[in-house]
């Protein structure tokens, strides 16, 4: 079964992430097993003049100095009524009992994690099926996590479940430390609700595993101090059985430290086919896949740029992120294909090829049946894919669900018919359907009820014209009423990096934060992402990468061509890859903003592949080892392009100190070398919450709340 939802309540962040198939987003927020004292760095590239102990993430001359820093931002920011209205919402809007329950499927059941007032850890929940499609569910809880780390004294973070397939109730449970990408792996009883005696349990790491069967685990870990790539994540794969130790697991699968990451997957496909994978990471977007069988490692000849969906009728769903040249035929980047993995020559069959202007997101097996996700100019649908009753083509049918619209596949499982799926809009509540593969049909179980009056708001797509003739299409929510005379209070916000897509999504956020307020809210689909295929992520790479940030800037120009907005009144927004965006929109174009809200960016480009998971990043940067990609990342690279004598607008630079991903040393140096130049800044540092905003409800709400004050106080509204 597959549980896909990914959400981040109030506002939309995407971040870089490992990368073993678009389609995959994998909840990877937080830290490594390897906390270092100090990330190493190139010294002759980092300025001399910031001091090492900066680096020192955990050290308390850091963390005094991110204490002082903390303190002033919330004396400037954190006090009076704009603060307080805006962190007062955004809790109500993360607690309220009114938001959806997004459902995973295990062991016959819909189960729910869930966070509010009363559990602000959160509770795993679980109802029956007919239970869940009513308005008032009947929970019973299977995990409490408040009780849980109040036992163990332990800063828990739910960080996901993963149930044996042919014993569902017997799962690994995730748990993270304070929110990081490393985690604590214990066997857990969803029946009983107790951790199983003498079960499976994974120390604390930066680790992947998968069952094999009811005593025999596929795991991923760093089993010695060496066992990590340059990346610092596992490369050596073993097998583990029940009531053994760690040292006493045996060595199926060895990569390189060079690799980005080397994981286990076990797919089923509802039919009683197992196939078991091991995929070798070699950089952010290329993997080599191995079959697993009878203690055997045999290689698949599939691209490199490609990833595995899903197993159906015991073969593997492709999703192809390169052109593949296979036995006379051709398959275009972006199609989905099937693959036998037990052929000696691959002999693919095409599913489906996408047009000009589509992506397919990404496939899921459901009872003898595919689930196709796929986006037209950034508007989505669904489809259920049948084979047909002769022969080896298939039949589709689109389901019936709101057109002009974002959709998202929630939950499937691959031995039942049922599966879940959310509808939303800017301006229209989330949706949450029942799919039912078996009829090609949908039934509403419930919608999110209004969180703000979006009555006298309205939604237009347009297009810029970047600076190499490509037209840009962006989304532009605002009032009906608009004056369009340069004055509007207007949030761009853009990611434009790994391949990742940005579609329009409902935010109570944003709805009451930004909207609801009278600003105007724009998001912009720029190359380097995924909203149209591999060749809209490939144009942006590397060294073609100026092409993102001429994008971005050509819709802020658009922006005021349009008389939507001024430089006066124009604040831009991003996370992690987008905040390394607004550091070079920072730099590049001071003239064009009066706000710039920095989030767990990275900032010094010529350091990144020595700060915490960088190296594993170069397949979307490039890097310092190669001059002319050293020197094109030096002309973009904000630490190094900040330059006295400018007139810069304040930023608002945050990170979280257990933010291994990117870490927070990017945004630590770069608010160092604004203070040497004396130019004003905010800077705030979560200690909890690892690549994302905080570990609890209270420490979001207040991340939140900071952020927005900083962007309306910077406009000139303070209350």
């Amino acid at each position: 079964m597959k549980q896909l939802h990914c959400n981040i309540q109030g506002r939309f962040v995407v971040t870089p992430f490992r990368n073993f198939g678009r389609g995959t987003l994998v909840a990877l927020l937080g830290a490594s097993l390897l906390t270092p004292a100090a990330m190493p760095v190139h010294a002759a590239d980092l300025p001399d003049t910031i001091p090492a102990w900066l680096n020192d993430i955990n050290g308390a001359q850091a963390m005094e100095w991110v204490k002082a820093q903390n303190a002033r931002t919330l004396d400037l920011l954190g006090h009076g009524p704009l603060y307080k209205g805006l962190y007062d919402t955004s809790l109500r809007l993360l607690q309220t009992h009114d938001r959806l329950a997004m459902p995973m499927q295990m062991d016959g059941m819909v189960y729910n994690f869930w966070r509010d007032e009363h559990h602000l850890r959160g509770i795993l929940r679980r109802a029956t099926a007919d239970s869940f499609a009513t308005d008032h569910p009947e929970w019973t809880v299977a995990l409490d996590l408040d009780v849980l780390a109040a036992k163990e004294k332990r800063n828990w973070v739910y960080k996901g479940i993963d149930c044996l397939h042919s014993q569902q109730n017997l799962c690994l449970l995730h748990l993270s430390d304070g929110g990081e990408d490393a985690s604590t792996v214990r066997e857990f009883d969803l029946r009983t609700g107790q951790f199983v005696e003498g079960g499976f349990s994974l120390p604390h790491a930066k680790q992947d595993s998968s069952w094999l069967d009811h005593d025999t685990l596929l795991v991923s870990y760093p089993w010695s101090a060496d066992d990590l790539t340059e990346s610092s994540y596992p490369y050596i794969v073993k097998v583990l059985k029940r009531g053994q130790s760690l040292d006493q697991a045996q060595t199926v699968f060895t990569g390189s430290r060079k690799d980005v990451e080397v994981g286990p997957e076990v797919l089923h496909d509802g039919v009683g086919h197992q196939v078991v994978l091991i995929r070798e990471g070699l950089d952010a977007f290329s993997s080599r896949t191995f079959l697993y069988r009878d203690g055997q490692i045999t290689t698949l000849s599939l691209p490199l740029k490609s990833s595995v969906s899903a197993l159906f009728n015991a073969r593997l769903v492709v999703l192809l992120d390169e052109d593949w040249a296979v036995n006379g035929q051709t398959f275009t980047k972006g199609s989905l294909v099937l693959v036998d993995p037990e052929a000696k020559s691959p002999a693919p069959q095409l599913l489906l090829a996408p047009t000009a202007g589509q992506v397919i997101e990404g496939a899921s097996t459901s009872h003898g049946h595919l689930i196709v996700t796929l986006y037209d100019n950034v508007r989505g649908k669904i489809a259920i894919y049948t084979p047909a009753a002769h022969g080896a083509d298939f039949t589709h049918q689109d389901l019936p669900l709101p057109q002009n619209m974002s959709v998202d596949l929630i939950s499937t499982d691959e031995d039942s018919p049922f599966a879940y799926a959310t509808s939303s809009g800017f301006l229209t509540p989330t949706t949450l359907w029942e799919i039912n593969s078996d009829r090609a049909s949908v039934q509403k179980i419930r919608t999110l009820p209004s969180q703000f009056d979006a009555s006298d708001m309205t939604v237009e797509q347009q297009e810029a014209r970047s600076k190499d003739g490509t037209d840009i299409p962006y989304f532009i929510v605002h009032r009906k009423t608009m004056p369009l005379d340069g004055t509007n209070p207007t949030l761009l916000y853009a990611y434009g990096g790994f391949e990742v897509p940005l579609f329009p999504f409902y935010s109570a956020g944003i709805g009451n934060n930004w909207l609801s307020r009278g600003g105007v809210y724009v998001l912009a689909n720029i190359r380097g992402g995924g909203e149209f295929g591999p060749a809209w992520h490939d144009a942006g790479l590397k060294t073609n990468r100026q092409r993102i940030y001429d994008d971005f800037a050509a819709v802020a120009k658009d922006l005021m061509d349009r008389k939507v907005t001024s430089p006066q009144h124009l604040a831009i927004q991003g996370g992690s890859n987008g905040g390394l965006l607004m550091g070079v929109e920072f730099t590049q174009h001071p003239d064009y903003w009066k706000a710039v809200d920095i989030e767990v960016p990275l900032l010094d480009m010529m350091n990144y592949e020595h700060m915490s998971a960088g190296a594993s990043w170069v397949g979307e940067y490039g890097t310092v080892s190669i001059p002319e990609q050293k020197a094109f990342l030096h002309s973009i690279s904000p630490l190094q392009n900040l330059k006295e004598g400018v007139n810069y607008p304040v930023p608002f630079i945050e990170t979280t100190t257990k933010d291994d991903r990117v870490g927070p040393v990017h945004a630590r140096r770069f608010a160092w070398r604004m203070s040497e130049m004396k130019l004003p800044y905010y800077y705030w540092e979560q200690v909890a919450g690892g690549h994302g905003f905080g570990a609890s409800q209270k420490e979001v709400a207040q991340t939140q709340a900071l952020s927005y004050a900083y962007l309306w106080s910077q406009l000139g509204k303070t209350r």
